[in-house]
Order: structure tokens, then sequence, then C-alpha cells
């Protein structure tokens, strides 16, 4: 069974590339932002799987990084 979203993401969002993705086409990670949710993919392939994360869970997550980043 192929299951397929209700709403088609690509059409619906705009997407935003990371500030840490690299213009060489590597590392290349999108989001958008929707009110409940952020879905995340792979630039170099659109048309590709989404994944989408509650809102509050992606915020933790950015911040547990940024945190991570500043103390290494």
């Amino acid at each position: 069974m192929v299951r397929r979203p209700l709403v088609d993401l690509n059409a619906a969002v705009t997407w935003r590339k990371s500030s840490h993705s690299n213009q060489d086409g590597g590392a290349c990670v999108e989001i958008a932002r929707l009110p409940a949710v952020v879905p995340v993919r792979d630039s170099k392939t659109p048309d590709g799987p989404v994944l989408i994360f509650p809102a509050a869970g992606w915020s933790t997550f950015v911040t547990a990084v940024k945190s991570a980043v500043l103390t290494a």
C-alpha cells in the first residue's frame, strides 16, 4: 500500500534552504513553516520524501543543535 499525502507539500508551502547548506550541491536541507508542523526535505530531491516534525519538537531540536555547536 502506498500512502500519499493529502496535500502536495511541494506546491502548498514555500521552502527555505538552511543557512548551513553549501552552494556546491551538498548537504542541502530545506524547511517550510506551517502552524503546527515543520516539513523538512533534501533540496537535491525536491519530489522525494518529506519528513514532518511537530513544530515544538523541531524548535527543541534546533535549540539543542545550536547549543551543541556553540559549546563544541
